[in-house]
């Protein structure tokens, strides 16, 4: 890519959000270079079950959307790249964009025919490390573009020249290297998204010390259909179905010592979560501590009704301690209602852990105002504009909509059309 003289829009961070915000923007006339570090696009959305409130999949929203992109020339996607520098000029931005090295071309057909010849195997990124898979693969089922993906480091020398030679379009390549581009840019969109709060920094809620406590993104990932297990909902340190589920709500958040703030979403993801454990194993008795309830507006008819299925008892309570008990999980509560004590034992537990802005560690120039907590904020008079959660705790849908807001701001920023 050369230097662009038509200043297009720059989005970072090809989620939903990034996605909308880029398509949005080429539909009102805009240039647009949308820049992912994945292989793929679709963000975390793609590792959701069912997305809310439609509790649907959500590959066919996110099909729509790769064929909006590749139906419109205004955008350019550049995947496995990443923003590594960028400084201010004038009313935009000079940026540079480094993308990984290509050791699976564009040539690729995704045949598989490379991926026979691998013997390694690598947790799976996609599945979040719970499963393992082939270090040439697909990056997912719905993944977009359909290219394979290279785990190069993993793999050896004498084994990626064996894997290069079973490509029968030469679209392998193992000693391919990194390259960098530099472009001026109109505006800015950061929709940089988000990742869940560690589980092993909940050591006292048994987390990454408790096989059978997992976060509330394994449960989508254990629910879903293309998952490690099939879509079986299972405990990890058996293989079998639980009889007992509970969800902790707030499990490092709104806590001085993890996250001072409240997501948002995580009560009726556990909500959601509680219809796949009774769909799945009618007779689990499902528990869920809350100590507070957050379903606002219509969302409070999904509390109702998923309150008064058969064996789903919620509890306003704090959990303080989890602990293994032979075969089972111990449950230290606190049980706010009747002002007591209580100990509660469950087959799989399921921390709701919070979002944290994958800008919080980034010190780009581009992010130039953040607020206390990592999340990124507006700076119009930088042309830089902000979309879902790198902005602030979000669900699907509201961030599709503040997509389409940032968008706007973008290209007015930019002062019209690219």
């Amino acid at each position: 890519m050369s230097e662009n003289k038509t200043s297009p829009l720059l989005v970072i961070g090809a989620g939903i959000a990034g996605v909308t915000a880029a398509l949005e923007a080429a539909e009102m006339g805009s240039e647009v270079v949308l820049v992912e570090e994945s292989p793929s696009i679709g963000g975390r959305v793609l590792r959701i079950n069912n997305y809310f409130p439609k509790l649907c999949p959500p590959s066919c929203g996110m099909e729509i959307n790769t064929r909006r992109l590749e139906r419109n020339p205004r955008i350019r996607v550049l995947t496995s790249s990443k923003i590594t520098a960028a400084e201010k000029i004038g009313a935009g931005w000079k940026v540079t964009i480094t993308t990984a090295p290509a050791y699976v071309t564009a040539a690729c057909t995704a045949c598989g025919d490379c991926e026979a010849a691998c013997e390694t195997t690598v947790p799976d990124p996609h599945n979040l490390g719970l499963c393992t898979v082939k270090a040439i693969r697909l990056p997912h089922l719905n993944a977009w573009p359909k290219r394979y993906v290279f785990d190069r480091e993993a793999v050896g020398d004498a084994e990626a020249k064996r894997i290069a030679e079973a490509c029968p379009v030469n679209a392998v390549d193992p000693s391919a290297v990194a390259t960098s581009v530099t472009i001026e840019v109109g505006a800015v969109v950061v929709a940089t998204g988000w990742r869940p709060y560690p589980i092993e920094n909940l050591e006292e809620l048994g987390g990454g010390r408790i096989d059978d406590v997992i976060a509330n993104v394994h449960m989508e990932r254990l629910a879903s259909a293309n998952g490690p297990t099939g879509g079986k909902i299972l405990c990890p340190s058996s293989g079998q179905p639980p009889k007992r589920v509970a969800f902790v709500q707030c499990a490092g958040s709104r806590d001085v010592n993890h996250l001072n703030y409240c997501s948002g979403i995580c009560c009726l993801a556990s909500l959601k979560q509680a219809t796949y454990v009774k769909e799945q194993l009618p007779e689990a008795e499902v528990t869920m501590y809350y100590i507070d309830r957050r379903t606002p507006g219509r969302n409070e008819d999904f509390l109702l009704k998923v309150a008064a299925l058969d064996g789903v008892k919620l509890v306003k309570g704090k959990v303080g301690r989890i602990e293994r008990n032979g075969g089972s999980v111990k449950l230290h509560v606190e049980d706010v209602e009747n002002v007591r004590l209580i100990e509660a034992e469950a087959d799989l537990v399921v921390l709701a852990t919070g979002m944290v802005p994958n800008a919080v560690d980034d010190d780009l120039a581009i992010f130039t105002r953040k607020d206390d907590e990592g999340f990124v904020l507006d700076d119009l008079s930088s042309a830089v504009t902000v979309a879902g959660v790198a902005r602030r705790p979000e669900d699907v849908a509201a961030s599709v909509r503040d997509a389409t807001g940032a968008a706007a701001r973008a290209v007015i920023a930019a002062g019209g059309r690219s």
